[in-house]
């Protein structure tokens, strides 16, 4: 099958932030951290490594000093200059093994980060692709960018590596205490007196800055709604002649943006320097209370010079335990929206006894059909009406009166509530989606190609032709001749949004991938609606050759394919108020003979005035 999506609209701004501000998270929900290590178990070995070297490294960390202490208090003081050479190697062993193992444990973190972040937003991805159009059509696109980019990414942080920062911080925190009681009690507790403060410090600080960082996302997550959607409105824009006032909406939103981040900074700018000035209290602390009980005798250099290493080593687990609590936070609100959405079955998927649909003849039975949206209006009501295999049925009514839900059942992009439709005598819930779908090939009006060649578009819906197969699909679609004319063929590379091709060239290819896949049912939003007659020529021709022996239901625009049916729907309300040929329909002088008076047959005269 062949399916062609136009681009998706977007929600706009405010709609996205709604979407963003549900669930901000708790501080701690063990139910998403369990859901969130699962990401982790594929890389188990990387992490038990990782923590073993960081066991490592903190230790090679907190010996150092200590030797350090040895060599002035042994060596130094007593003049053993051998002694002096072998601890001052030790010394550097000890940094030196310090830095192998903590470049080690980085490396593979690091790793690990990349690993889980892939991992994470692939399999985010492919749910976004198995999610049903009902989904997409209460999630503003913005939001599920902003899902898969800064939610995830945060998440990853707190995986690969807040996590093993935190047990580090911790262990290291601990054995410095124990070190420091070890060689002197009360210069210790003299030192530690400043942590309690330091704590509480952290703690206001992490209540404050977890507000902080998460307006920050949510602006950030605002300006990338607004990007996305200005970006793809911008025809509309321009054509409008709104440039400044767009402009001046961005950058009310990029201000914002831009306020929320130099608040975080300066929280930050200001938390830091707090952190030094505990630091340099404790150092004027061991300076004071540590010389002097070195000029008393009752305490030795290398006591204090290790303490003063130790209180640096000391501090710095406390500053970054206080950086992993924020982003614990951001990962536990983060978490819980990537969550929510992996937590959304498909509201359309298989049967466990689904059946493949193959050998399809194509007679489409629509059986008392009822549906309806999000909300209980109907939308389509009673619906009955059968195609018959290699038949073509034209579905014609005015804008909203239910002729493109048709064709989105028909594909099954949302489910019947009531009734059935069937394919050769099987209700097409009970077949696979696969199977149904590659019987169905789809022509919207408004053609959308993937940023890519010519080629990988045409066989998008059968990646594995040939060359030649692609050729000859092109060549039926009246496409190969200007195809040809490209700059490099088959191999030329189509913008975003097709900004090198014209719209009839797109439809041209859009038909060549159609016919590629070849198709037992067609399902036509008339394709010749929006290009001009030489091009609407080429189109109609494929279309005619296309829908030969084809059953075909098609939404139609245009008089040729109107009297082209083999019978003509006349839909009105969600109702069909009308069915028959042509000039049945005429003679019965109601909506259709309306329809063609005022629609079809004005423009068929517009298009006669301008050959």
């Amino acid at each position: 099958m062949s399916v062609n999506f136009s681009p998706g609209g977007f929600r706009g701004a405010h709609v996205h932030m709604r979407r963003y501000r549900e669930g901000e998270g708790q501080e701690f929900d063990w139910r998403i951290m369990r859901r969130l290590l699962v990401f982790l178990r594929p890389h188990k070995a990387r992490m038990i490594e990782s923590l073993f070297l960081m066991i490592a490294s903190a230790g090679f960390a907190l010996l150092a000093p200590y030797l350090v202490r040895i060599l002035i208090d042994d060596y130094i003081v007593t003049g053993d200059l051998v002694g002096l050479r072998w601890m001052a190697l030790a010394t550097l062993t000890a940094y030196t093994l310090d830095f192998v193992t903590d470049w080690r444990r980085r490396l593979q973190t690091g790793t690990v980060a990349h690993n889980v972040l892939r991992s994470m937003r692939g399999d985010l991805f492919d749910h976004y692709q198995r999610l049903t159009m009902s989904f997409f059509d209460n999630f503003g696109t913005g939001s599920l960018i902003a899902s898969i980019t800064s939610d995830v990414g945060v998440v990853n942080e707190l995986l690969a590596n807040g996590l093993l920062t935190m047990f580090s911080d911790v262990f290291i925190l601990i054995s410095v205490v124990i070190v420091m009681l070890i060689m002197n009690v009360r210069l210790a507790l003299l030192s530690l007196s400043v942590l309690p403060l330091m704590v509480i410090a952290t703690y206001l600080f992490s209540g404050v800055a977890r507000r902080a960082y998460r307006q920050t996302r949510e602006r950030n997550s605002q300006l990338i709604g607004r990007l996305a959607e200005d970006i793809s409105a911008m025809r509309v824009i321009q054509a409008f002649n709104e440039e400044d006032r767009m402009s001046q909406e961005f950058d009310q939103i990029n201000r914002q943006n831009r306020d929320a981040f130099v608040k975080a900074t300066a929280l930050a700018s200001m938390f830091t320097p707090a952190m030094e000035m505990f630091g340099t209290l404790t150092t004027s602390i061991i300076l004071w209370f540590g010389g002097r009980a070195v000029i008393q005798d009752t305490l030795t250099l290398g006591i204090i010079v290790a303490f003063l290493s130790y209180t640096s080593r000391l501090f710095q687990p406390v500053l970054e335990l206080s950086m992993v609590f924020t982003t614990w936070q951001a990962a536990m609100a983060g978490g819980e929206r990537v969550l929510r959405i992996l937590n959304i079955d498909p509201s359309i998927k298989d049967k466990e006894d689904a059946i493949e649909l193959e050998d399809v003849e194509g007679r489409i039975e629509f059986d008392n059909v009822h549906f309806h949206y999000n909300d209980d209006t109907p939308v389509l009501k009673n619906v009955n009406f059968v195609i018959e295999p290699g038949a073509t049925i034209a579905l014609v009514g005015p804008t909203g009166a239910g002729k493109t839900t048709i064709a989105s059942l028909m594909t099954r992009f949302y489910d019947i509530k009531e009734g059935r439709i069937l394919i050769d005598g099987i209700d097409i819930r009970d077949v696979t989606l696969d199977s149904l779908r590659q019987q169905l090939g789809m022509v919207p009006q408004e053609p959308f190609l993937f940023t890519g060649t010519v080629d990988y578009n045409i066989r998008f819906g059968k990646p594995d032709a040939t060359e030649e197969e692609v050729i000859e699909a092109a060549k039926a679609a009246n496409a190969h001749e200007f195809i040809m004319t490209l700059p490099e063929g088959y191999q030329t590379e189509i913008l975003e949004g097709s900004a090198n091709l014209s719209l009839g060239q797109r439809q041209l290819i859009c038909l060549a991938r159609v016919i590629l896949a070849q198709p037992r049912i067609l399902v036509l939003d008339e394709a010749t609606s929006s290009v001009d007659l030489r091009t609407e020529g080429l189109i109609q021709e494929v279309m005619d050759k296309l829908m030969e022996g084809r059953t075909s239901l098609v939404i139609a625009h245009r008089l040729a394919t109107i009297h082209r049916a083999d019978e003509i729907l006349v839909i009105d309300h969600g109702e069909i108020v009308e069915r028959g040929n042509h000039d049945h329909l005429i003679e019965q002088d109601g909506l259709y003979a309306h329809l063609y008076e005022t629609q079809f047959l004005s423009v068929q005269t517009a298009e006669a005035l301008t050959e």
